[in-house]
């Protein structure tokens, strides 16, 4: 049986993540969310509210157009519920100043999400930047 935790997460990825519908990430995610992210092996922490939230995804969906998202692995442990996932669109915007290039993109990622009160409040992502970054630049 899904926990209440792992369904909050399973439907913010398939319908915010995803990029399906953004702006319903005010359903899913707290007012502030705390999110950990790794860029190049260093830890930095930013907040977010659901509308920035929503943005991040809409540039998402300029850089990648309606890209694919496919959920791997998803399970939880209390508040806690993890996600893999493979995104995979084009490159059809400028990312990381690199001018689109047309080609196919394909990003491996996972998170813990922390839940509480029914809304993600809290999560630590990894993405294989350096991977993605091959890709755009790849001659």
């Amino acid at each position: 049986m899904e926990t209440r935790e792992v369904r909050v997460v399973r439907d913010f990825m398939e319908q915010v993540r995803s990029g399906v519908d953004p702006d319903a990430a005010h359903r899913f995610m707290a007012d502030r969310v705390r999110a950990h992210q790794v860029h190049s092996e260093e830890a930095v922490t930013v907040e977010r509210t659901p509308g920035q939230y929503a943005d991040h995804v809409r540039d998402m969906l300029a850089a990648y157009g309606d890209f694919g998202l496919r959920l791997d692995e998803l399970f939880g442990s209390g508040d806690r519920v993890y996600a893999r996932w493979i995104q995979s669109g084009r490159h059809l915007g400028e990312v990381d100043g690199l001018p689109p290039t047309g080609r196919p993109v394909t990003q491996v990622a996972s998170a813990v999400y922390r839940v509480a009160a029914g809304r993600i409040v809290e999560y630590w992502i990894q993405i294989d930047r350096h991977g993605l970054r091959a890709q755009l630049s790849h001659t």
